[in-house]
């Protein structure tokens, strides 16, 4: 008979570096894995973290970490629990549905879902609803999403539900919001989030269509909701603890020009060590949620912000926690509608928000956005090029006017936009 210690090191052997989220045999090896761990009795959390922490570490058994330390954690909450979840859906008719020839990039996404918050909420007292909110899909996404829920066995969890139904109220989190064309996520999120709030859910959790998140991390998202009291819970991809997979690099070096204006202008963010605002998995206590609801001010990409500049506003404790992310860029709503169109909105949402919320912001860098950041095409003429001042900056150091002052970068972009061909590298 193998020793425990045996045991470990053969399922830590066995483990692949590989993880594909169209397959669902490779989501069903994560979660036999995560389940052999946690059967490891004489082994401890620390061993766990400090395998999954090695450089050489399969990308299988770093994931099923997540999910074994969510699992062990879940089991011990001692009061009931039920989280909301709920994702928007825009162009999600492909990752829906499961995988074949003629759809190569299924993902089944919302019964894997299902699968994963049954997993995590099994014999615990934590239980769950699951929200998929249609953004006014051009691709029949509702009707896919409901004839998929329709054969669930849990049919009675899902509530799939359509933004146009919650628009044309003069009153309400949706009332400033007149049609789906306008809200690019946004909106559907709210609307989500009302449904979950009138079904009387503690808490509730946002995420993506796809299946870049494994639903199992819910434990993970709960702790320090529980433990420290947090009303809002925020996912790090870029912590040291996390697991990240992205795919291969969608921008050009301008990237650091464009962080370098959202850090500025957003310092309030930022500087509080939120780092990943962007990051679809975050939770939000109900109290919070009524607080953020209030008056949105905007529905579109950058509504993350707005509502972390809620939270600050009305001091609200927030926490970020590390977990697992594996990117799913292939049909990803960032490309459908292109990536500077993605970042446009970011910037400008930003700033609408900092506005609206009151919150201590750099005018000048919010001047400087107005003036020259006002369609994607500004954008383009940027990403391939790089001010001086920021071509040795570390990802850390942006956002400091040491660095590069608003008024010295909109001498540069007044520059480039007059000579549109030259680099200036």
């Amino acid at each position: 008979m193998m020793t425990p210690r045996e045991d470990l090191e053969q399922l830590y052997r066995a483990a692949s570096n590989q993880f594909d989220l169209t397959e669902s045999s490779h989501q069903d090896a994560l979660l036999l894995l995560a389940e052999s761990l946690l059967d490891l009795k004489q082994t401890s959390s620390e061993q766990l973290i400090a395998l999954s922490q090695k450089s050489d570490c399969p990308l299988l058994f770093k994931i099923a970490v997540k999910l074994a330390l969510s699992k062990q954690f879940i089991r011990q909450i001692s009061t009931p629990l039920t989280i909301g979840v709920v994702f928007a859906m825009w162009g999600e008719h492909h990752r829906l549905l499961t995988k074949t020839r003629s759809n190569p990039n299924g993902e089944n996404s919302l019964l894997t879902k299902v699968q994963q918050l049954e997993w995590i909420c099994k014999d615990t007292l934590v239980d769950w609803r699951l929200y998929p909110v249609d953004d006014g899909c051009p691709n029949t996404s509702f009707d896919i999403a409901t004839r998929i829920a329709a054969l669930s066995e849990q049919s009675s969890k899902i509530q799939v539900l359509k933004l146009s139904d919650g628009l044309n109220t003069n009153h309400g989190p949706l009332a400033d919001l007149k049609h789906v064309d306008d809200s690019k996520k946004g909106g559907a999120i709210i609307h989500g989030c009302i449904q979950a709030l009138t079904d009387n859910v503690d808490a509730v959790l946002y995420t993506d269509a796809d299946n870049s998140v494994h639903m199992g991390q819910l434990g993970l998202i709960l702790q320090p909701f529980i433990e420290q009291k947090a009303q809002v819970v925020l996912g790090n991809r870029k912590h040291p603890m996390s697991v990240l997979v992205k795919q291969e690099q969608r921008w050009g070096i301008g990237i650091k020009t464009l962080r370098h204006m959202q850090r500025m202008v957003g310092s309030s963010i930022f500087s509080q060590g939120i780092h990943d605002t962007q990051a679809a998995y975050k939770l939000f206590s109900r109290e919070a949620l009524q607080c953020i609801l209030a008056k949105p001010s905007v529905f579109d990409f950058s509504f993350d912000t707005d509502w972390i500049l809620a939270a600050m506003q009305y001091d609200k404790k927030i926490v970020t926690v590390p977990f697992a992310f594996v990117d799913s860029a292939a049909e990803s709503a960032s490309i459908t509608q292109g990536p500077m169109s993605t970042w446009l909105t970011l910037l400008q949402g930003l700033v609408t928000a900092l506005r609206a919320r009151d919150i201590n912001y750099s005018h000048e860098m919010a001047q400087l956005i107005d003036e020259h950041i006002k369609t994607a095409a500004d954008l383009e003429i940027i990403i391939d090029k790089l001010p001086d001042e920021l071509i040795n900056a570390k990802d850390c150091e942006l956002g400091s006017e040491n660095l590069m002052t608003a008024k010295a970068l909109a001498a540069w972009l007044t520059k480039v936009k007059m000579t549109p061909l030259e680099t200036s590298l």
